[in-house]
């Protein structure tokens, strides 16, 4: 009796829907203009009609007691694959979902309601009826955020959340990958495009600038068109701008396609931590966001092993004539680009958030993807008979947005229109973050985000130049000086390298197929030389005079001479360009990657305790007690006066900040609700990067300077952040906002 009734309560809904459909097409025809509203009234009356007077016979939709789950017998005897009621009575045609805004006023219309005509009090009434106030969208949030708790745990931890974990691991990874890629390559790029100073500090922070920009777009549209949709674009587009990048040969176009890779990846942060924890129950959160923040570290492992196989090896390279040339350099920025490409790959196969889809009123989306983490790990765990009980989720209702696009209106002012919409969506959500509500909170985290991102990429960037400045001051105490020798008539053929000649004389000298490095020339004479067949670096002569000498094929240019005489001198086929050339670099390149490959190696135990004990100590106290650590331990740099000390403290004092990174990312997803979550992220790891340019240009104009203010500094905003990090509210035990 129950199943007739119910088919003839499905055949009314579809009997209705039919008379709307034909109301609206006749409608149309005779008054010219769209009654979408009008029909769609119709069509809701008509179902709450037959609801009312069918009560009696049916139980309201969602279990006997109120609640969302279904009985015992019930789930017994429906299929394991079925849809949930509120998916019954509907066709792809024309879906009818409570709350639903199921007309766009057209144009036409619009004019009646502005001129007060007869459909403007129609269009106030139904205007009134379809807006939902903040305070419902409130409600309805903390609603679905105790319900979709409670789902999860039905869920349960298993293969679907560790497939997620490594998926979207390949994206953390290329973001570590990025963050390494213009240091490991500057050396060879530097004198592979010729580079000066201005330039190389350029390229080494346009990367920063890039990811600044993209953390703030992409962590904005992912709170409006998506998690899954929003992380596939943005490493869309760092993996083509990667790819661009290992073929161009300017600077400038280099530097556009590291800008534009660096706003491409900047996104996966902010999106990564939001998407993952949207599939991870309250006890298991904090502990497996850590483990997530391992796959960074690899990246910075792939990153530095790849540079060390690579860079070094000049014959990796291939070259057409001296207008295109393609060095090893260049195979590790391609080679670089891998993780991205494989983490698109394997985003493809996930699905989106269902809690984004919750949040934006798209029930059977978000049911579906629920059924099936439901369903995975029930069959990976040896119990395919269990059955997701879930009827019903509770979804939040949506403001109206009142955005003309219909037929009618011509292409562009369509996406205009969007555009507009989504840019004003966007600015209301950051806005949102500033509200009284969550002011305290944002600036709070702004100050200690700040802080850590300050001291820690300044601190960072400071030990590997100051380990070079180390080299170039014990390279420097070996340089051998001659002053007022006289050599004639002899031939030069092997490397000349850190010497200074000064007042020397050379007449009918030969110097044939050598290498020329860290060599200085002063108040020198050269007379009848002949040089042939040079490469330099680092070699320059200063008020030198030339008379009657040839240079055949040599890299010797007129930024090599500062304040010479040349007296019947020639050049003849110069090598054009900068020479690049690894062989005397090998062992300066070998430590490079070698003490980026330990730093970022001594993270690992970090990493280990804080996932082991953010969900038994809290993220508070994680956070606080390891940046207290990571500013005493900054004191412990006053003593690293040796390239081997140095390298010790860079790996102490990544080792104990980790944690506090681990636990900073935790604390920022878990403060804000759903649909602002990536927007705050982006917003926030925004102004790290800010904080990471600011830091590391500071901290580098104290190289060779002065060690006690950049440890100072450093100190300083640790202290200052660890202080600001207690007066956070404790996210531990808690829903998903």
């Amino acid at each position: 009796m129950e199943e007739g009734g119910y088919q003839n309560r499905t055949a009314f809904i579809k009997g209705a829907k039919d008379i709307a459909k034909e109301v609206k097409r006749q409608a149309s025809k005779k008054a010219g203009r769209s009654v979408d509203r009008v029909s769609d009234e119709y069509s809701k009356r008509s179902y709450a009609r037959f609801e009312q007077d069918d009560d009696d016979d049916f139980p309201p939709q969602g279990s006997q007691d109120g609640g969302y789950y279904r009985g015992d017998s019930q789930a017994a005897n429906e299929d394991e694959g079925g849809h949930s009621d509120s998916t019954e009575g509907h066709d792809e045609d024309d879906e009818i979902y409570e709350g639903e805004y199921q007309g766009i006023p057209r144009a036409e219309s619009g004019k009646d309601s502005l001129s007060g005509g007869p459909g403007s009090v129609k269009a106030q009434q139904l205007g009134a009826d379809m807006g939902v106030s903040e305070a419902e969208r409130r409600k309805d949030q903390e609603e679905l955020a105790q319900q979709y708790e409670t789902i999860l745990q039905e869920c349960g931890h298993g293969k679907f959340q560790w497939t997620l974990y490594f998926v979207l691991g390949l994206a953390l990874m290329a973001d570590g990958v990025e963050i390494f890629v213009v240091g490991f390559v500057l050396p060879s790029a530097e004198r592979d495009m010729c580079l000066s100073e201005p330039n190389k500090s350029m390229l080494g922070l346009i990367v920063y600038f890039g990811m600044m920009v993209g953390a703030f777009l992409w962590g904005a549209l992912a709170d409006r068109i998506g998690r899954r949709q929003s992380l596939l674009i943005c490493l869309s587009i760092n993996s083509v701008f990667s790819f661009f990048s290992s073929f161009v040969q300017g600077y400038s176009t280099f530097l556009f396609c590291r800008l534009l890779s660096g706003v491409g990846i900047g996104g996966t942060i902010p999106i990564v931590f939001a998407y993952y924890s949207e599939f991870l129950s309250q006890e298991k959160r904090g502990e497996h966001l850590s483990w997530l923040c391992m796959f960074w570290m690899i990246g910075g492992i792939y990153a530095s092993a790849m540079a060390w196989a690579i860079i070094p090896h000049y014959g990796w390279s291939f070259q057409m004539g001296s207008a295109y040339q393609f060095h090893s350099w260049r195979v590790f920025v391609l080679v670089a680009a891998f993780p991205s490409v494989a983490a698109i790959a394997a985003l493809s196969a996930m699905p989106e958030s269902p809690r984004f889809y919750l949040e934006n009123g798209k029930h059977d989306e978000g049911w579906m993807i629920l059924k099936q983490v439901h369903d995975t790990n029930m069959r990976a765990k040896g119990h395919p008979e269990k059955v997701f009980s879930v009827t019903t989720i509770k979804t939040v209702k949506q403001m109206d947005e009142l955005v003309d696009t219909g037929t009618d209106t011509p292409v562009l002012k369509r996406y205009k229109l969007k555009i507009i919409s989504l840019s004003q969506q966007i600015r209301n959500n950051v806005l949102a973050c500033f509200t009284p509500e969550y002011k305290r909170t944002t600036f709070m985290l702004m100050a200690v985000w700040f802080t850590m991102s300050f001291s820690y990429y300044g601190l960072t960037v400071w030990f590997p130049d100051m380990i070079k400045y180390v080299q170039k001051q014990e390279y420097d105490s070996r340089t051998k000086t001659f002053v007022k020798e006289r050599v004639e008539h002899v031939t030069f053929n092997f490397t000349l390298e850190n010497q200074v000649h000064r007042e020397g004389h050379y007449f009918n000298d030969k110097f044939l197929n050598l290498k020329m490095k860290s060599m200085v020339f002063e108040d020198s004479v050269f007379e009848e030389c002949y040089f042939e067949d040079i490469t330099s670096t680092h070699t320059f002569f200063r008020n030198c005079t030339f008379v009657a000498s040839l240079f055949y094929n040599t890299d010797l240019f007129k930024y090599r001479f500062f304040d010479c005489k040349l007296v019947n001198s020639t050049f003849l086929h110069n090598k054009e360009g900068c020479i690049l050339d690894f062989s005397d670099d090998f062992n300066n390149a070998y430590m490079i990657y070698f003490v980026n490959f330990l730093g970022t190696l001594a993270v690992l135990p970090g990493n280990i305790v804080s996932a082991l004990l953010m969900d038994k100590i809290g993220r508070l106290r994680m956070l606080a007690g390891s940046s207290v650590i990571s500013c005493v331990s900054c004191f412990f740099l006053m003593f690293g006066n040796s390239e081997s000390g140095l390298i010790a403290l860079l790996c102490l004092f990544g080792g104990i900040s980790i944690a506090s990174w681990n636990a900073l990312d935790v604390i920022t997803v878990e403060l804000y609700p759903s649909d602002k979550r990536t927007t705050a992220f982006g917003f926030l790891n925004a102004l790290c990067k800010l904080a990471a340019v600011l830091g590391i240009s500071i901290f580098q104009s104290f190289v060779g300077i002065t060690k006690a203010l950049p440890i100072l500094f450093a100190a300083g905003a640790l202290a200052a952040g660890s202080f600001l990090a207690t007066k956070l509210p404790e996210t531990r035990g808690q829903v998903l906002q």
